[in-house]
Order: C-alpha cells, then structure tokens, then sequence
C-alpha cells in the first residue's frame, strides 16, 4: 500500500510546538492578569456598596472606602484618596482611575488602565 502526502492527516512538529508556545504564552498572560483583574472588580464591588448607602459627605465616603479596604486585602492599587466623589440628580457618584503595570518576562510588561464609577 502506497499512502500519498494528501491522504495523510495529523499534526506536524512544527505545528505541535506552534500550539503548545501560544496556548502557554496565552496562560501566562491569564495567569498573571487575573489578579489585577479580580483586584478591580472587587474595587467596583465596594464602590457600588458605598454608593447605595449614600453617606452625606466625601470624608465619610472615604472613611468607608478605607474601612472596605482594611477588610478586602486584595485591594492594594488604590486608596481613598484616589476617589472623584460628586452628586449627581442627588444620587452619590463615586469614579476610580488607576494604572496597574504587570511584568510577563524580561523587559516585556502590560500595562492596564482601569477605570470605574458608581
């Protein structure tokens, strides 16, 4: 039995190795992104939190953003500080914007701008 090139399938080594460099570089990317990200996302859980209680002034908001903080200890990008408080149709606003810049390897970094708001 004589088999032709195009009657054969399957995965080369080139391909093999193609694959398996861009699913682990993929990996690495999730796997060091997914802290920041989860880092955020509970960031704008407590935003919210404070919001729906409508304290009656900036410091107060600040205060409970501090008191969230000491609480959450993944939140370590941002501090009270940071937050843009305003009212707006008398409902409370509160905004965030922050850079997180993650290093992947040697000089290669990603740098991620984050913003939010109540």
């Amino acid at each position: 039995m004589i088999y032709s090139r195009r009657h054969q399938t399957g995965i080369s080594l080139f391909g093999l190795l193609f694959w398996a460099v861009l699913l682990s570089f993929i990996g690495l990317m999730g796997a060091r992104t997914l802290p920041s990200v989860m880092e955020y996302y509970t960031i704008k859980h407590a935003v919210e939190k404070i919001a729906k209680e409508n304290p009656a002034t900036v410091p107060l908001v600040r205060a409970a953003f501090e008191r969230t903080k000491q609480v959450e200890f993944s939140i370590q990008s941002i501090s009270a500080e940071d937050l843009q408080v305003s009212k707006e149709d008398d409902k409370l606003k509160i905004s965030f914007a922050y850079e997180k810049q993650i290093e992947l390897f040697g000089p290669v970094s990603l740098l991620i701008k984050y913003e939010g708001h109540s």
